[in-house]
């Protein structure tokens, strides 16, 4: 790394640029012992087979680099000098099965009398995955199949890989198990740090070590989006040990993370983050992930984080300009005035109401047949009380022409400080009357709409085909991504209306871990409203909800 002939970050090379003169004359009271280095790494490779192939266990330069600074630093009586290792590197670079592996490996063969080993994450099905990698290495071995069982830990009265010789195991911990008291801990393997929350489960096992003459906790992670947490004070006060601002003689710092943002394009510096790419995770991964990155922002905050660790919030920027905004305009109107003499006969309508500052929004889908476009009609409503308070421009709050776009139609006002939730069945009403199309179904955000005015709603388009719309994720995240792929075709033709462009590009959404988006106003910001396109969305909900029937009627 130093000669740059190995590509590596700055806090990996900084790791290097401080242990390296150690190597010949000690530090301190430490010294480095090469068969205590290579002990473990000549017990995984010679006992230990991969889970999932049946191939003996063949340890990557990364590997042996992490295991071998963590057990060949020892004091004259042989004991290690690091107790607290924290090993970040992005996702797929065998973090579970190496960690898998050294958690056998203290079980068995650190010589340490009853040893309790943890596997501890903040939920069961988490801790559960290092656990289940080490259970499988130990069926698939022959000799360890001999030397240890699983069963129920004494200790814990839970499942565990119990080793009768030394009287020790394996087993999980997780915030949820419960009487965390007692505990001995020799080794904790702490996975996904940048999940946790709570500090106080980490704090608990590293006070449970006290007993010990050489206990170890490896904190394996890829950053999270999580933010002001037990990993951000990890991170940082590692980073503190390499940068030389803190002296910690008893923790380990490996990071391997990109420098700047902006090389996630840059194949070269893939692997700073990545140091089992070409071996244990593949390019085409890497090169299919970075290719999605690049055509959807919504993707790019996870693969920022879990591919690169990069820290992020999860809120990120959704639609780009070219979806949001459709110059096309509406079909022309026939002399009649009727939309009916077209083709549209139903319509999809949408509702996002309002308690006071905020727009309410009003949308109305129609389609008509052998035409695959989604074609859009909208108002807007505000209460003029609110709108008086900017004189025209309400510039001290959302800094948008209210005024302009009320001359314009696409906008109404209605007295005093409030929107009544009528408007919209009345807004419906008017579609009818003015140019014959109906009303098929509805949806709604039930938010702010109960009672009496529930109830209007379902009176008008029978209650079978009016649709509350829950506003989570696992209601809104799929339609969401097909409505994204909607607009990226420009088959949503709105006559370029200002208003509900402006709605969509304030819309920011949140990803989990898997995938799965939550919409959120730009910034958090009341100033930047979506209502119009939750109302959009909504409506598109009831479309996919009853697009079959609905076809069959256009």
């Amino acid at each position: 790394m130093q000669s740059g002939k190995v590509i590596a970050c700055k806090r990996i090379k900084q790791l290097a640029d401080m242990m390296l003169p150690r190597f010949a004359n000690g530090y301190k009271r430490w010294h480095f012992d090469i068969d205590k280095a290579e002990r473990p790494c000549t017990f995984m490779e010679q006992f230990l087979v991969l889970p999932e192939s049946g191939e003996p266990m063949v340890l990557e330069p990364f590997q042996r680099c992490m295991i071998e600074l963590m057990f060949g630093w020892v004091d004259e009586d042989g004991y290690r000098q690091f107790w607290e290792v924290l090993w970040e590197l992005a996702r797929k670079n065998a973090k579970s099965t190496t960690g898998a592996a050294i958690g056998i490996y203290m079980l068995v063969a650190d010589g340490e009398g009853a040893p309790q080993n943890y596997h501890v994450a903040t939920s069961k099905s988490q801790a559960s995955l290092a656990y289940g990698v080490a259970l499988k290495m130990v069926r698939r071995s022959r000799e360890l199949s001999k030397l240890l069982r699983k069963g129920t830990v004494p200790d814990r009265d839970q499942d565990g890989i119990i080793c009768d010789r030394n009287s020790g195991y394996i087993t999980v911990l997780t915030n949820q198990t419960r009487h965390l008291d007692g505990l001995n801990v020799h080794f904790c393997l702490f996975d996904e740090m940048a999940a946790c929350t709570n500090r106080d489960q980490y704090d608990l096992i590293k006070q449970a070590m006290s007993a010990r003459k050489q206990p170890l906790i490896l904190a394996i992670t890829t950053n999270g989006f999580e933010r002001e947490n037990l990993f951000d004070d990890q991170y940082d006060y590692a980073c503190g040990i390499l940068d030389g601002n803190i002296v910690d003689d008893r923790m380990l710092p490996i990071i391997y993370e990109l420098d700047d943002r902006s090389e996630w394009t840059d194949e070269d510096c893939w692997i700073k983050a990545n140091p089992g790419l070409g071996t244990i995770k593949s390019w085409d991964y890497m090169k299919d992930a970075v290719n999605k990155g690049m055509q959807d922002p919504s993707f790019l905050p996870t693969l920022m984080t879990k591919d690169f660790n990069m820290p992020e919030s999860r809120a990120a920027a959704w639609l780009t300009f070219e979806e949001a905004v459709n110059t096309k305009p509406m079909p022309e109107l026939p002399e009649s005035g009727k939309y009916s003499d077209i083709g549209f006969r139903y319509g999809i309508g949408g509702f996002d109401a309002s308690d006071t500052t905020d727009l309410s929004a009003g949308k109305f889908l129609m389609m008509r047949r052998d035409d695959p476009t989604i074609y859009e009609l909208s108002m807007y409503w505000l209460p003029e009380d609110a709108l008086r308070k900017g004189d025209g421009y309400r510039r001290e709050r959302d800094d948008v022409p209210y005024r302009q776009w009320e001359e314009r139609g696409l906008l109404r006002t209605v007295p005093g400080n409030t929107v009544p939730k009528r408007v919209f069945v009345e807004w419906l009403e008017e579609i009818k009357q003015n140019y014959d199309v109906y009303t098929f179904a509805v949806g709604y955000d039930p938010w702010h709409i109960l009672g009496t005015d529930e109830e209007q709603l379902r009176n008008y388009t029978g209650k079978e085909l009016c649709e509350a719309v829950r506003q989570g994720p696992q209601t809104l995240s799929m339609p969401g991504k097909e409505l994204r792929a909607q607009f990226a075709a420009n088959k949503v033709v709105d006559g370029h209306n200002p208003i509900n462009e402006w709605c969509r590009m304030n819309v920011q959404v949140s990803t989990d871990n898997n995938a799965n988006i939550k919409f959120h106003k730009m910034a958090g910001k009341a100033v930047n409203r979506i209502d119009g396109f939750m109302a959009e969305l909504c409506a598109y909900v009831a479309l996919l909800r009853h697009k079959d029937e609905y076809e069959a009627n256009v």
